[in-house]
């Protein structure tokens, strides 16, 4: 099986350009291709793992990644899937940001010895002149065309700044530079990118000729997978420090039946051959699935001894419902008020809850437990000597810290 068919056999590509050409540059080690992250946070997340497993597959195959780091389009913002414009960060806060994104990004990439690049697009979109943009790149792009893109056309009734209009040109442009700088001949990225890419790609055609090799394929699930990086406790992240090792584990633990064995296809390395045999397992098999996927991810980006640890936690905790390497969160004096600290503070303190109003529906909901005890009144509190054995604060059926003083 080509690599090729492996990215399609595993259900990662959604829609290509120029498929003859695709198969030959990718199967034969060819491909010098690209994919973005804008860097609008310190860490990445589960929604960017795809995009990471995908460029390691193809690194493996011999092709040639490069990272794109959007500091100059962080400057404008993505209108992508927002109902609103988003924050704009200081120059200081996306590289800080970057940084952050190539020490997590190295456990997938080899960066070594010239076989992947990081770049930064704010080294060629900073210094770009006004009227010279207008004049060699915006000739080139349809106003009428624009607006029926998806990401323009669900943002019109509420308001499309002029800023953010430009994004497409803007990562059009991207492609084009890449191209010219380092023979970069192709693109991925997610469904909902879809009209940005082949602005890029048309935008090389028109100023460099047909002939020039310019590809762009999109990955069924990387909009999905920005789906898969919420969940009711926030975003989980690749950061140890702002998702634990268990945590991480315990997200994938979580998947739906439904999605089991799809993200098993398409997130691990395990053999086409060895998940096939899974796709008959039902009842008590998806929960092995599930083990089987929490446990090769959470190696992925942990390492294995972490992973084993958080497998052994998961266990340990679900059969006897405690565990020494349960995640633990430790109280200071000014968590207190009066010598007490609420169940709500609790909540938000330990990661469970993003904020104190989701806390309060979960207490509301029933959701809450402390010490095998559902905690039913928002006014709960606890003193100090309450924590001196640690306290099981629990939220829904799978969600543990250990709360200690």
């Amino acid at each position: 099986m080509t690599i090729y068919d492996e990215l399609v056999a595993r259900g990662l590509i959604a829609q290509v350009t120029d498929e003859d050409e695709i198969k030959e540059l990718i199967n034969n080690g060819k491909a010098t291709f690209y994919i973005g992250f804008d860097p609008t946070a310190d860490s990445l997340h589960v929604g960017h793992f795809m995009a990471l497993c995908l460029m390691k597959r193809l690194q493996m195959a011999g092709n040639k990644p490069i990272a794109l780091i959007g500091g100059g389009t962080g400057m404008i913002g993505d209108p992508t899937g927002r109902t609103d414009m988003r924050q704009m960060m200081t120059p200081e806060t996306i590289q800080h940001n970057c940084d952050c994104f190539k020490e997590q990004m190295s456990k997938f990439i080899d960066f070594s010895d010239g076989k992947a690049l990081m770049v930064n697009n704010a080294d060629w979109l900073m210094d770009l002149n006004y009227i010279e943009l207008l004049r060699e790149v915006g000739a080139h792009f349809s106003v009428n065309r624009m607006l029926t893109a998806e990401c323009y056309k669900q943002r019109m009734e509420k308001g499309l700044s002029f800023l953010e209009f430009n994004y497409m040109i803007m990562q059009s442009y991207d492609f084009y530079a890449l191209f010219q700088k380092y023979g970069c001949n192709m693109q991925f990225g997610g469904d909902d990118q879809w009209s940005n890419m082949l602005g890029g790609t048309e935008l090389i055609r028109r100023k460099l000729g047909k002939d020039a090799y310019a590809m762009t394929i999109t990955l069924l699930l990387n909009s999905e997978g920005k789906k898969m990086g919420k969940t009711q406790a926030g975003a989980v992240w690749l950061d140890p420090n702002k998702t634990s090792p268990f945590d991480f584990y315990q997200y994938w633990r979580n998947v739906a039946d439904a999605d089991v064995l799809k993200c098993i296809r398409m997130l691990t390395f395990l053999p086409l051959e060895e998940i096939d045999k899974m796709d008959s397992w039902e009842g008590a098999q998806l929960n092995t699935a599930k083990e089987i996927l929490a446990f090769e991810l959470t190696k992925l980006v942990h390492g294995e001894d972490e992973a084993k640890k958080a497998q052994d936690a998961a266990k340990a905790l679900f059969s006897s419902g405690n565990a020494a390497d349960m995640p633990s969160v430790t109280l200071t004096e000014d968590d207190f008020t009066d010598g007490s600290v609420d169940i709500l503070t609790l909540l938000v303190k330990s990661g469970l809850t993003p904020s104190r109003s989701e806390a309060r529906r979960a207490v509301e909901q029933g959701g809450v437990s402390v010490d095998g005890e559902k905690v039913t009144d928002i006014k709960t509190a606890y003193t100090a000597n309450a924590f001196a054995d640690g306290m099981v604060l629990k939220r829904g059926k799978k969600n543990f810290r250990k709360i200690l003083k």
